[in-house]
C-alpha cells in the first residue's frame, strides 16, 4: 500500500464546471482532458462530467482512443491535428474532431475526401481551423483566412468551428488579449461559421473572448489561470474554484537531530537549533518537483510546515519541530484543499498546470464526491 495518494474531489470538479458555465451562459462548453485531464485522470474526469458538457478535447490520437475504449461518447477534439495522414481513419471509427492548423493537414483531408471508401462523414461538422493572433505556435495567419476558406470551401460548412489561442488572457494587461481578439472577430467577420477563442482565462475575464464555444482546462480541475499573488481583473482565488487534486503523503520516519546537524543530499539544510525532522513518502520519481527549495509549505494537522533539505527520488524531508503530538503515518498535503497549488508553483518557480500534471502513475487517484 502507497504511502502517498492524489485525493480527486469529484464535486469540486462539478462546482468548478457550473462556475465556468455560469461565467459565460451563452457558450458551449468544450471541456479539456488531455495530459490524463491534467494529472487528474481523464476516463473518470469524462464520465462526471459528460452530462454537463458538450465536447471533450485531447492533444493527440493517443489521448482519444482510452477515452473511446471507457464508452464515452461525447464528440472529441484532438487539439494538434492529424500527426500523419493515416491517423484521418481514425475519424469516424472514434468520432473525432480535428483542429487544422496548417496547409499538410488540409491536404490529407482533400485527399482522405477525394477516396470514396475513406470518405469522412459530414466532415465540415467535425473540422476546426485554428489560426494564429498573436500566439505565434499554430495556426494558419489569420490574415489568410479568405484564401483558406476560398480554397477549401468544400471542406467545410456551417458547423465548421474557426478558432484562435489567447497568449496573455491571465495577464493583467490586457493590451496584447485585446489586440489578439479584436484581429480574430475582424479575420473571421461574416464568415457564418461557429468561433472558439477562450481558453480558462479567457473565458472568465474576458467576455469578448466568449464566443460559441469556450475551452476551458485548468480553471475546471480548481486552480486559478491567474497569477493569484495579486488581483488580475479583480479575478483570483475568490471566484469560488475548488480544488479538485489534493496530493497527501504519510510520515515514515521521524527524529531529533542537533543543532548544526544537515539533513538530507549534499547537506543543503543546517539545524539552527535541535529540531524534529519528519521524513515524508513521496518524492521526484512521484512527481514532487526536485528542485522546490528550502522552506516550500506543507500542511500537517492543520498547520504548516516547511520543506527541509534536497527533494529525493522517493522521500520529503520537513522540519516538524513547532508541531504538537505530531506522529508516525500522520497525513501532510503536499497541495490541495489547504494550500493552494498555485502557491507551491510559486515556491518553485513553476505553475500549477506543471505541478499537477507531473504527478507520476504510482501515485494512486482516490475519487471521492464529498
Amino acid at each position: 500500500m502507497r504511502q502517498s495518494y492524489a485525493s480527486i474531489d469529484l464535486s469540486a470538479l462539478m462546482q468548478n464546471l457550473r462556475l465556468l458555465k455560469g461565467a459565460a451562459p451563452h457558450s458551449d462548453s468544450l471541456a479539456v482532458v488531455k495530459a490524463d485531464a491534467y494529472g487528474n485522470g481523464a476516463v473518470e474526469i469524462a464520465k462526471h462530467i459528460a452530462p454537463e458538457v458538450n465536447m471533450l478535447a485531447v492533444a493527440m490520437l493517443d489521448e482519444a482512443i482510452p477515452l473511446r475504449e471507457a464508452g464515452i461518447n461525447l464528440p472529441i477534439l484532438v487539439l494538434q491535428g492529424p500527426h500523419q495522414a493515416s491517423e484521418l481513419s481514425a475519424t469516424d471509427a472514434y468520432n473525432l474532431h480535428w483542429m487544422i492548423h496548417n496547409k499538410h493537414q488540409l491536404e490529407w483531408l482533400e485527399q482522405h475526401q477525394a477516396s470514396k471508401q475513406n470518405a469522412i462523414d459530414n466532415l465540415g461538422a467535425r473540422l476546426w481551423l485554428k489560426f494564429d493572433t498573436g500566439m505565434h505556435r499554430l495556426g494558419f495567419d489569420i490574415d489568410d483566412f479568405d484564401t483558406v476558406l476560398h480554397n477549401h470551401r468544400h471542406l467545410t460548412n456551417s458547423s465548421t468551428v474557426i478558432a484562435t489561442h489567447l497568449a496573455c488572457a491571465d495577464e493583467q494587461d490586457r493590451t496584447h488579449t485585446d489586440q489578439q481578439i479584436s484581429r480574430f472577430l475582424q479575420g473571421v467577420k461574416n464568415a457564418g461559421m461557429r468561433l472558439s477563442v477562450a481558453n480558462s482565462a479567457g473565458a472568465l475575464a474576458h467576455a469578448s473572448a466568449q464566443q460559441d464555444i469556450n475551452r476551458i482546462g485548468i480553471a475546471l480541475y480548481g486552480s486559478s489561470p491567474f497569477d493569484t499573488s495579486h488581483s488580475t481583473f479583480g479575478v483570483n482565488d475568490s471566484i469560488g474554484l475548488k480544488a479538485v487534486m489534493t496530493l497527501t503523503a504519510k510520515i515514515i520516519g521521524l527524529r531529533t537531530i542537533p543543532k548544526g546537524d544537515t539533513v538530507g543530499y549534499g547537506g543543503t539544510w543546517t539545524a539552527s537549533k535541535p529540531s524534529t525532522i519528519a521524513t515524508v513518502a513521496i518524492g521526484y520519481a512521484d512527481g514532487y518537483p526536485r528542485h522546490a527549495p528550502n522552506g516550500t509549505p506543507a500542511i500537517c494537522r492543520g498547520q504548516r510546515i516547511k520543506l527541509v533539505g534536497r527533494v529525493s527520488m522517493d522521500m520529503l524531508t520537513f522540519d516538524v519541530s513547532e508541531l504538537d503530538d505530531v506522529a508516525l503515518y500522520d497525513e501532510v498535503e503536499l497541495w490541495g484543499k489547504q494550500l493552494p497549488i498555485n502557491e507551491i508553483a510559486r515556491f518553485v518557480g513553476t505553475i500549477g498546470y506543471e505541478l499537477m500534471t507531473r504527478i507520476s502513475a504510482r501515485v494512486p487517484r482516490r475519487y471521492t464526491t464529498k
